[in-house]
């Protein structure tokens, strides 16, 4: 017998093929555009984003060609304060989040998860490139999108009601699969940068919300080296855009080292500077086999991948990297892999 299955279409080619796979077995499906944003634009900005009129638009005609029910379920108001507002307050506070996963966790496996539960559904599937199987996250077989780093803060409760139809498919066979079903958005471009920021200009926004906070950008030994109008507008291991006054005393580019919100201090240094073995994390989920030895960490999305030791300490963990990684920046997410599957992930709180 089949699943009864909510469906979250976003408007792009992965979800729509997700959807009719899921469809196709013979499960009761239904699709579900989530509308987040509180004043969404007809068309996007080049191939930026998401959640546009034009998106829902085009999740309806699949829905409508894979011959599902569908329906838009406002979501903007939960987004704004789950998900924007956190990426605001998070950037206030000298961290570096990541968007995508913090949607992945309070939207679409929380706030829709919960109401597909309590409208009779069985599971949600999404178009994320990811394997799912006995309830275990394994990463997707296109290494080049793999999506299980953003799915990594999941719960086995949320995993045990998901579904990844994509996850042994690569990109090019999904749009090409999309092309074979009629499905108009086979050549639609994907999604990029943060679907909230439709320009791209992540410095733009913060600034249009934080306001002018000036201070001084310094070196390691304390030395002034010019100013910035607000230390929310660089991330750790940044290089450009740091407008600083006069160069380093070997000739070498800069980067940015720490961000201080009290002191509103942004330090830079030399890249060997970043370099960091240990790393703090908090809040710690795990969701996969109990494997403590042989693993490997993923620091930030479609980023390198380090041979560990980790130390539970029960709320947090201590993670020694193998060798050393370059730009890890409090806020982003060290999701733990034993091989392909994911084992469990925490927020990074520092590093050293």
């Amino acid at each position: 017998m089949g699943l009864r299955v909510l469906a979250a279409m976003s408007g792009g080619v992965d979800s729509a093929v997700a959807a009719a796979r899921i469809a196709e077995a013979g499960h009761d499906v239904t699709g579900v555009h989530l509308a987040l944003s509180p004043n969404p634009q007809s068309h996007r900005t080049g191939a930026r984003g998401c959640c546009t009129l034009e998106d829902s638009r085009d999740a309806r005609r699949a829905a409508d060609v894979i011959g599902i029910p569908f329906y838009i379920w406002d979501m903007a108001e939960r987004f704004q304060r789950d998900v924007v507002e956190d990426f605001v307050a998070e950037y206030a506070a000298g961290r570096t989040p990541n968007p995508c996963l913090r949607c992945n966790e309070k939207i679409k496996f929380a706030a829709v998860l919960d109401r597909a539960l309590a409208l009779g559904f069985d599971a949600v599937a999404t178009g994320h490139h990811a394997r799912l199987e006995d309830g275990v996250l394994r990463r997707s077989v296109d290494a080049a999108k793999d999506q299980s780093y953003v799915l990594g803060v999941l719960t086995r409760e949320q995993l045990s009601h998901a579904i990844f139809p994509l996850g042994g498919s690569t990109k090019a066979e999904v749009r090409a699969e999309a092309a074979r079903r009629g499905l108009a958005v086979a050549d639609k471009p994907d999604s990029h940068d943060i679907c909230f920021i439709a320009d791209g200009d992540t410095r733009g926004f913060l600034a249009e919300r934080l306001g002018a906070a000036p201070g001084p950008i310094v070196d390691e030994d304390g030395t002034v080296l010019g100013t910035h109008e607000g230390a929310y507008a660089f991330t750790v291991g940044q290089r450009k855009g740091l407008r600083i006054d006069r160069p380093a005393a070997d000739g070498r580019p800069r980067y940015v080292l720490s961000i201080e919100p009290v002191s509103n201090t942004v330090t830079v240094g030399p890249r060997s500077s970043l370099e960091v073995t240990t790393i703090r994390a908090v809040r710690p989920v795990w969701n996969g086999p109990e494997v403590r030895e042989g693993l490997t960490v993923q620091l930030r999305a479609h980023g390198e991948v380090y041979g560990c030791r980790v130390l539970d300490l029960g709320d947090e963990l201590s993670i020694e990297l193998d060798s050393p990684a370059r730009g890890v920046a409090a806020g982003q997410a060290a999701v733990l892999y034993a091989g392909d599957t994911v084992v469990g992930s925490a927020t990074i709180a520092s590093a050293a």
